[in-house]
């Protein structure tokens, strides 16, 4: 999928893109890689690191439905990452939230379509499922539109996906990293905002990992969701600083206390496999899919009427040791 192709990344310059830079760099051939930005002197200090010929960077907005279509010309492979992911501030923002989450994803879709891009998947996220907050409304939103540009793009060859995954360990703004900060400057107590609190956590290897399978065995118009492990909140700040008393603040504006990757009411769009669900779509497009077999053979089956995964109800937890473990790479 990768090799000898041109592959643009927006919002490359963030957490997820640099981390999928180091990989395919590292384990394929790709033509060209392009990191579609806004900010010059992230992309100055990415530059700075990878300095590989095949590399370029593109300044330019999602928001600039022109600017898109200059920057994919001849690109095969399109990986949607640009957002504005804050919650809180979201909130107190929303127009902006909207004009990136939702406008700039309806411009990356129109872009694609417009050159002909092969493979297209965007990043999508917890929050997005059953949204209490503008973020993963927008987040939703996002991911209604990726899954109708299969219903819309005619006789074109172009695929979207979307991949739906928890909070990614380290990432800018993660608690991890404001947990060791505090740590590492004397904080007399580690603030929590509830005790019942639960997330889903996936490292930044793990979701690029996810993304390159999905983009081999997307047919189009899947949102595919990891099998991932939950983490109470509690039992990180015990892990980070055993000694140090914790503090409940309170849940910030627009924030759940357990997050959902698939609610009860989708359980009927629902397809598990062996490490992975798949949620089909909620709409039937003019040629018939078999979603239950991937382009890389392989099988899911139906769920239960009434399943949900979530982040409180999981099956899989990390430890003590494996969250020490997984915090040992994120600096504070």
């Amino acid at each position: 999928m990768i090799d000898g192709k041109s592959i643009l990344i927006t919002g490359g310059t963030g957490s997820f893109g640099k981390k999928f830079v180091q990989t395919i760099l590292k384990f394929h051939n790709p033509k060209k890689i392009i990191i579609y930005s806004r900010d010059e002197l992230k992309q100055y200090e990415m530059a700075q690191v990878f300095t590989d010929t095949r590399m370029r960077y593109f300044i330019g907005d999602v928001r600039d439905k022109h600017r898109l279509q200059i920057a994919l010309r001849g690109v095969d492979i399109c990986i949607h990452a640009a957002a504005l992911k804050h919650v809180p501030i979201a909130e107190y923002n929303p127009m902006e939230c909207i004009k990136t989450n939702i406008e700039g994803a309806s411009n990356v879709i129109d872009g694609c379509l417009e050159n002909g891009v092969s493979s297209i998947i965007a990043l999508s996220t917890d929050k997005a499922a059953n949204p209490i907050n503008l973020y993963g409304a927008t987040k939703l939103c996002s991911d209604k539109l990726f899954v109708t540009a299969n219903n819309i793009k005619g006789a074109q060859n172009s695929k979207f996906g979307v991949v739906r995954y928890g909070n990614v360990v380290g990432s800018r703004g993660s608690v991890i990293p404001f947990f060791k900060h505090l740590i590492k400057e004397g904080a007399r107590e580690i603030p929590i905002t509830d005790e019942r609190m639960t997330r889903f956590w996936i490292t930044l290897e793990d979701g690029v990992k996810f993304v390159l399978d999905c983009l081999e065995r997307m047919q189009g118009g899947e949102i595919f969701v990891p099998k991932i492990p939950s983490m109470k909140i509690t039992d990180l700040a015990l892990a980070l600083a055993p000694n140090i008393p914790m503090k409940v603040i309170g849940i910030r504006p627009g924030e759940k206390l357990h997050e959902v990757m698939i609610p009860k009411d989708d359980s009927h769009l629902a397809l598990e496999f062996d490490n992975f669900f798949i949620l089909t779509p909620t709409i039937n497009f003019q040629t018939p899919i078999n979603y239950a077999k991937t382009l890389k053979n392989e099988i899911g089956k139906s769920v239960q009427e009434g399943f949900e995964y979530s982040s409180d109800k999981n099956d899989k937890w990390l430890s003590k040791e494996e969250i020490l473990k997984m915090s040992e790479v994120v600096s504070g």
